[in-house]
């Protein structure tokens, strides 16, 4: 088995709680019993991966987010019924691990509400010594990197928006994130033929995140 997956969620039959805090937020693609905002602490969102695949490609990469070590993070967790736990974890790798950027972590995360629960939730956190992890970009070298950022889901450009919108409606402040998609809703995405020459002289510019 690939490294970055964690045999033991298999084998597991229970119900599968997992964690949103990008995309899956405003579109998980699979079947829930329950969708309830919570938050994990001792991790963070941050866009910190080069994507090669879903917004952008190895040559001309664009950046996604990840869960990164230190602080913590709001978003949704979902409740998958025991009996679409299979076919879940299926679709999750598909789309999220095409690369294995990600490792399967289950980390306690903390369900709002009165009275607050924890329960333990599937987590696709950044692995630090994949050549796809990026670190921590300047605004402007995100600006770039995602305005040419084009993969087989799109363009980069919508994915930030719509998660910054994501979050907004969720009351979910990401400071960062929100300044970087009012900052790409004012600018249209670079074309393929429009990129200039020499933008990014290797699939991994000077080992920053693409």
């Amino acid at each position: 088995m690939n490294a970055a997956l964690n045999p033991d969620i298999d084998r597991a039959t229970e119900d599968l709680w997992v964690f949103g805090y990008g995309s899956l937020i405003w579109r998980p693609g699979f079947e829930y019993a329950e969708r309830i905002p919570a938050h994990i602490v001792g991790m963070h969102r941050s866009l910190c991966i080069y994507s090669f695949d879903h917004r952008g490609t190895p040559e001309r990469p664009g950046l996604v987010l990840g869960l990164d070590f230190g602080g913590a993070c709001r978003g949704i967790a979902y409740r998958v019924a025991a009996r679409r736990r299979a076919a879940t974890l299926a679709y999750l790798r598909e789309r999220e691990q095409t690369t294995a950027v990600y490792r399967e972590l289950m980390r306690g995360v903390y369900l709002d509400g009165q009275p607050m629960r924890r329960v333990d939730a599937l987590c696709y956190v950044v692995d630090r010594g994949h050549p796809q992890y990026a670190g921590r970009l300047t605004h402007d070298r995100q600006l770039r990197i995602v305005r040419q950022g084009f993969g087989r889901s799109g363009n980069n450009r919508d994915y930030v928006i719509e998660t910054a919108k994501a979050l907004e409606a969720l009351n979910i402040v990401d400071h960062d994130l929100q300044v970087l998609a009012e900052r790409l809703k004012g600018l249209a995405p670079v074309s393929h033929d429009g990129l200039h020459r020499g933008a990014f002289s290797s699939p991994r510019p000077a080992m920053e995140p693409d």
